[in-house]
């Protein structure tokens, strides 16, 4: 089985996506057998400057509402978060997050099985869980090295402007197939679960997608 994960950095659900996800693939274990897991790129803000924006201004100007409505919708995103095993901290600023989907490429592409989900993991709580500024390359390259990445690769990719097509074309790929909002969960490249979803939706939708497999296969 197959799971793509198409998704930013940058997005809160995206956040409780991959957590909910990764609980619910520790619930089934080894049951259905090799499951694959990859990131796919998807930007929220891909004019964002490399200075960033203050994020209440900034998601004031996006979506038309004021202080309140925000602090209101963080705090149901906190709580929704704190039930898939996800925890946000305070967040004020709002980052570009292209390089950290070239890194993410790089693990895809070179590191060992599971170094691109441990990547993904880190750029995740390092945005949302800690407020740290994930488009600083000091920054990058710490997250890298401990999800078992090279640093001086990882430097390497950084200064350079490897994998950023790749990231582009994919980007590109699923906006043409459809992907409008995040996170999206690809299965198979036929199945499509929307949304921050509870471990539970996506442990059954698992579950059921391989049973169909096995009854047609």
């Amino acid at each position: 089985m197959q799971i793509e994960v198409v998704s930013d950095v940058a997005c809160p659900w995206c956040a409780i996506g991959v957590s909910a996800l990764d609980r619910a693939l520790a619930n089934i274990g080894d049951e259905l057998g090799p499951i694959d897991v990859q990131m796919q790129p998807f930007e929220l803000n891909p004019a964002m400057p490399l200075e960033g924006a203050d994020a209440t201004q900034y998601l004031s100007a996006k979506y038309g509402i004021g202080p309140e409505q925000i602090a209101v919708n963080r705090a149901r995103i906190v709580e929704r978060g704190a039930s898939e095993g996800f925890t946000f901290g305070p967040r004020t600023h709002v980052w570009n997050t292209f390089d950290a989907h070239r890194l993410l490429s790089l693990a895809g592409a070179e590191g060992e099985p599971g170094a691109q989900l441990a990547l993904k993991r880190a750029l995740l709580a390092a945005y949302h869980g800690e407020g740290r500024n994930i488009s600083d390359r000091g920054v990058l390259v710490e997250l890298a090295a401990a999800a078992g990445l090279p640093a001086e690769r990882a430097r390497q990719v950084l200064e350079g402007d490897e994998f950023a097509t790749q990231v582009r074309e994919a980007e590109r790929f699923w906006q043409e197939a459809g992907i409008t909002g995040v996170p999206a969960v690809v299965i198979n490249r036929k199945h499509l679960i929307s949304g921050g979803q509870p471990a539970a939706v996506f442990e059954q939708a698992l579950r059921q997608i391989a049973a169909e497999s096995r009854e047609i296969g």
